[in-house]
């Protein structure tokens, strides 16, 4: 249904910026729930329309734009949650920015492709609480990860003896954060285990060799539980591993690469769960060791093991039976 107005948000820690694209109109509120009350109050007051007759549209910025969200799903009212790079690259030839801009160009973005824009689906609380934990899992592993590097360096480089002061204490915050790491993996464990629907998606998931708990849940955050995309092609451009074509006319023929387009951190998990099912499935030991004795190059082998996982991840979800291997019953 053609809506009455388009609301273009800026979103920043503390303040809105808030464009009507037809009435041409702008004010700040504050990025809480008074202010949310006050923006409804404000346009409904300029427009006469009700939030039922108005889209908003504002770029997905983690924490800063979930209050937002969370109110307006609350408040049953369309709106669009989009890629500050895809409203970027419509906009064609722009100089400066400022927050008023912002808001005015996602209001004309919202114009424009009203057509195209699907209103955003708020995940379940249970999902997002995933995601937070999630979030901060990999942020912990970042941290150890870099003491560890910094670690080795010192042994390696200086070789200092274990009384050292630097030495002693990133010891002690690797041993302290991969502590942490694990207590946050059992809340996660038991927070799927408190839905039934996200532990019967986790259950058949890890069903396939090389998937585990890592890559599982970050799916699971990532697609709403399998929802937000409509096939696993979709996800896999998405994450970055979907191969493209580059060709003009007949006069440029290039080779089909993925793109660098994509959620690198999704890609690096896929990277992982692809090298953890070439060393323990052997169906896909086999096929990766067939490609590479024919000549093949070892990435797009590798690339093709991702979205071999990423297509069996989507199969096993929607239909909510565990993965069967039927390599192990060829004869």
């Amino acid at each position: 249904m053609e809506k009455k107005e388009y609301v273009g948000i800026d979103v920043s820690k503390s303040k809105l910026d808030i464009w009507l694209y037809y009435a041409k109109k702008h004010k700040k509120f504050d990025n809480n729930e008074e202010g949310f009350k006050r923006l409804f109050y404000w346009f409904e007051e300029i427009t006469g329309f009700k939030h039922s007759e108005v889209s908003f549209c504002f770029e997905h910025t983690g924490l800063y734009s979930l209050p937002l969200s969370l109110y307006l799903h609350k408040k049953q009212s369309c709106f669009f949650m989009v890629s500050g790079l895809l409203v970027k690259r419509s906009l064609g030839l722009k100089r400066g920015k400022n927050d008023k801009v912002d808001a005015y160009h996602l209001s004309h973005f919202a114009y424009l492709y009203r057509q195209e824009l699907k209103p955003y689906q708020m995940p379940s609380e249970t999902v997002i609480k995933l995601k937070q934990l999630q979030s901060f899992r990999a942020r912990l592993v970042k941290q150890c990860s870099g003491y560890k590097a910094h670690l080795r360096e010192l042994k390696e480089v200086l070789k200092p003896d274990k009384e050292d002061p630097v030495v002693s204490t990133s010891t002690e915050l690797v041993k302290v954060l991969g502590e942490k790491i694990k207590v946050i993996e059992r809340e996660i464990i038991s927070l799927i285990k408190t839905d039934e629907k996200l532990s019967d998606t986790y259950r058949n998931v890890t069903s396939i060799k090389g998937v585990g708990l890592v890559i599982t849940v970050a799916m699971i955050a990532s697609t709403n539980n399998f929802q937000s995309f409509d096939n696993h092609r979709q996800f896999a451009c998405y994450s970055g591993i979907a191969p493209f074509e580059h060709q003009s006319g007949i006069s440029y023929k290039g080779k089909s690469r993925i793109s660098n387009l994509g959620n690198r951190a999704m890609k690096t998990l896929l990277s992982n769960a692809a090298a953890s099912a070439i060393q323990y499935s052997p169906e896909m030991r086999l096929y990766y060791q067939r490609r590479l004795k024919e000549g093949k190059s070892k990435m797009s082998t590798i690339n093709i093991i991702r979205n071999k996982i990423v297509s069996r991840i989507f199969a096993v979800a929607r239909r909510q039976t565990p993965y069967v291997d039927y390599c192990k019953y060829a004869i």
